[in-house]
C-alpha cells in the first residue's frame, strides 16, 4: 500500500497529515508556524510536522510515495520557496519547502498556494465537482483557486489567484497588508474587518470594543441585528464580497464556487447567505452555485494530500494505482 503526506503552511499553524491510497489519514501533527527569525525556521517547522505525522501513521518517510503542500504566498514555484510572506514578520524572507521536505521524504513535492490547494481537495472530495469551479477562501487573507476545463490553474509562478489583491475601491481608503490600497483582502479579511469598523465609525453609539487591543471580526459578526454600526460594517463587506466574487465569476465561469476560510466558516449563513444574494445581479453571464466548502478547515491539508495521490491535479481519474 502506498502512503501520501499533504502539508498546510499557513501563518498561524503548520500542519501535516499521512494518508493511504485512498485518501484515509492515518497520522496528522499540528504545531504553530515560528514567526522567524528566519524562513529556514519555518522550514524545520515544516519538516518536524511531516515526521510526527508519519510517526503516528507509523510510516518511514523515506516510505512516503509523493507529498502535497498548501502554502501561503508569493512562492517561487521554480525555486520550490516562499518568498517574503505578507503575514509572517519581514525578517522571515525565504522559505525552502520542495527540496528540504523532498528530501526528507525521497519522492516528488508538489507546490501550490493554499487556495489551489483548497480546489484541489473541493475537486477531489466534493460531490459537486465539475471541471469548472472554484475555491474562495476568505480568512486572515482573501484569495481563489480555480480550475478550468479540468486544469487548476498555477500561474507561471504559482500565485494565480490572488484575488483578495484586486482593487475593488479605486478611492483606496482602507490599506492592505501588502501596503496596496482599496484591495478586496483590506475591507473583507478578518484581520480587515476590526480596522474597517474602526474606519467606518463615526462617532454614533456602539458596544464594539473598538478602542480594545482584543477587538476582532468576531465581535463585529456577533453583534449584527444588535448593533448599528456592526450591521454598517456587515452591509458594506457583504457589497465587497459580491463585487469580489462577480469578478471572479466572470473573469473564469465556474459552474460551483466553494467558500472556506475562517470568516466564511465561522459565519456561513451570513457570508455564503449574502453572496447567494447578491452575486446573480452582477454577473454578466452565468450564476454559479455557491456553496460551503465540504472540508471545513481540513480544506487546504486536504487537497494537499490530494495533490500528492494524483500527480497535482485532484482529478480522481489519476489516482495513483
Amino acid at each position: 500500500m502506498a502512503h501520501y503526506a499533504g502539508v498546510d503552511l499557513g501563518a498561524t499553524n503548520v500542519r501535516a497529515v499521512v494518508g493511504d491510497d485512498d485518501g484515509t489519514v492515518i497520522g496528522r501533527d499540528r504545531r504553530p508556524t515560528p514567526q522567524g527569525p528566519s524562513g529556514i525556521a519555518v522550514t524545520e517547522a515544516v519538516l518536524d510536522v511531516v515526521r510526527a505525522a508519519c510517526e503516528a501513521a507509523d510510516v518511514a518517510p523515506g516510505d512516503v510515495a509523493a507529498a502535497g503542500v498548501g502554502s501561503i504566498g508569493p512562492l517561487d514555484l521554480a525555486a520550490g520557496t516562499v518568498e517574503g510572506p505578507a503575514n509572517l514578520p519581514d525578517g522571515v524572507g525565504t522559505i525552502p519547502l520542495t527540496g528540504p521536505l523532498g528530501e526528507l521524504v525521497d519522492a516528488p513535492v508538489h507546490l501550490h498556494n493554499d487556495t489551489a490547494a483548497g480546489v484541489i481537495g473541493e475537486r477531489f472530495h466534493a460531490e459537486r465537482n465539475p471541471d469548472d469551479m472554484a475555491y474562495l477562501t476568505i480568512s486572515s487573507g482573501i484569495g481563489a483557486g480555480v480550475c478550468v476545463d479540468g486544469n487548476v490553474l498555477s500561474g507561471w509562478d504559482g500565485n494565480a489567484g490572488e484575488l483578495g489583491h484586486i482593487t475593488l475601491d479605486p478611492d483606496g481608503a482602507m490599506a492592505c497588508g501588502c501596503g496596496g490600497r482599496g484591495h478586496w483582502e483590506a475591507y473583507c479579511s478578518g484581520s480587515s474587518v476590526p480596522r474597517y469598523a474602526r474606519h467606518l465609525h463615526d462617532g454614533e453609539p456602539t458596544e464594539l470594543p473598538l478602542s480594545s487591543s482584543e477587538f476582532d471580526a468576531a465581535d463585529v459578526f456577533a453583534a449584527a441585528g444588535d448593533d448599528p454600526l456592526a450591521d454598517r460594517v456587515l452591509e458594506r463587506v457583504a457589497e465587497w464580497n459580491a463585487l469580489g466574487v462577480a469578478t471572479l465569476v466572470d473573469a473564469y465561469a465556474p459552474i460551483v464556487v466553494y467558500v472556506g476560510g475562517a470568516v466564511a466558516t465561522g459565519n456561513p449563513e451570513v457570508v455564503v447567505g449574502e453572496l447567494r444574494e447578491r452575486v446573480p445581479e452582477r454577473v454578466f453571464s452565468n450564476v454559479p452555485e455557491i456553496r460551503p466548502t465540504t472540508l471545513g478547515d481540513d480544506v487546504v491539508l486536504q487537497g494537499a494530500l490530494a495533490s500528492a495521490m494524483t500527480g497535482g491535479t485532484g482529478d480522481r481519474r489519476r489516482l495513483r494505482r
